[in-house]
């Protein structure tokens, strides 16, 4: 009777024992055992986050939208791509009352500048009524275009007034320097509506046609010039449909080979006695050339002082 406390005791402790084993190795379905692990706290794992906001959609996020990229499209507009030259150091000089204060002859220029022409507008009418080139004894250094009075006339392209003024053959006329690098001039307004230093936006009406100065009718006098050097402007304007020949001028040495032929121009000048064939006798040219050169007939009274072109 005495021992039958301590078998007891033995048996709930070697039953503990066998309890806790099977606990720490439980038996799996094949037979086998394993120790199962376990951490008394969750284990740090760093986490790395994007340095950027949100996108506004998700859905158009390129982390959530794995597909190709799509082509970029080609730039049409090669203008974009073209190194355009700066303004000339020369119009460093700034004239309110000359239209050419440069003095720069470019008919042996030896360079070709590139002149950005996109963001032109018709200054007028499409109709010509006199072109660029001799005129009778003159040479007509732009182009005329005919007008009503009152008609608008408009900036070719962006820029700044330089000259409003009223001249004896201009008339009342605007000079605009533009940011390409040319610079215009309208003639004949009968009115000017713009003032020197204004900036003005191509297509910007700067004045009304008119016929003031030496005219014989409405129409606008116009004219295209680099550093006071004018430009054919059948060079740059196509003017059967309000459009530029090319969005980029290449000017070079070719623009002003009329220049040449101005310079072989020699004029005489009347004196007392004279009459055309003696003129024609000194000159070595006959009186019929005389007469078509300077637009005049064998029986035009000749006024002393007058220049006669004989070449």
């Amino acid at each position: 009777m005495q021992n039958t406390p301590k078998l007891t005791l033995s048996r709930v402790v070697l039953t503990a024992i066998l309890l806790s084993v099977c606990l720490a190795f439980p038996t799996t379905s094949n037979g086998w055992s394993f120790r199962r692990t376990s951490s008394p706290a969750p284990i740090d794992v760093p986490v790395y986050k994007l340095k950027m906001p949100p996108p506004p959609s998700f859905v158009d996020h390129p982390l959530f939208k794995p597909e190709l990229p799509r082509e970029i499209p080609e730039i049409m507009d090669f203008i974009r791509m073209v190194e355009f030259d700066d303004m000339p150091e020369e119009y460093d000089i700034w004239s309110d009352s000359r239209v050419n204060p440069y003095q720069v002859d470019l008919k042996n220029m030896k360079d070709t500048v590139k002149i950005d022409l996109s963001n032109f507008s018709h200054p007028g009418s499409r109709h010509i009524t006199s072109d660029f080139g001799f005129r009778r004894w003159r040479f007509h250094y732009g182009i005329d275009l005919k007008v009503d009075k009152g008609d608008s006339v408009s900036a070719a392209f962006d820029g700044v007034v330089r000259i409003t003024k009223r001249a004896r053959d201009y008339g009342y006329y605007v000079l605009l320097r533009h940011f390409n690098g040319l610079e215009t001039l309208y003639a004949h307004l009968s009115r000017i509506i713009v003032n020197p230093g204004d900036t003005v936006k191509s297509g910007t009406i700067i004045g009304l046609g008119g016929s003031t100065g030496r005219s014989t009718g409405n129409h606008l006098h116009f004219e295209t010039r680099y550093l006071g050097n004018p430009i054919n402007p059948h060079d740059i304007i196509n003017f059967s449909d309000y459009t530029v020949k090319n969005n980029i001028l290449l000017l070079n040495a070719q623009h002003f080979e009329y220049k040449k032929e101005i310079d072989k121009i020699r004029y005489w000048t009347i004196r007392k006695g004279d009459t055309l064939g003696r003129i024609a006798q000194r000159t070595g040219v006959s009186v019929s050339k005389l007469c078509s050169l300077n637009g005049i007939k064998r029986n035009t009274i000749l006024r002393i002082g007058r220049r006669i072109r004989y070449t």
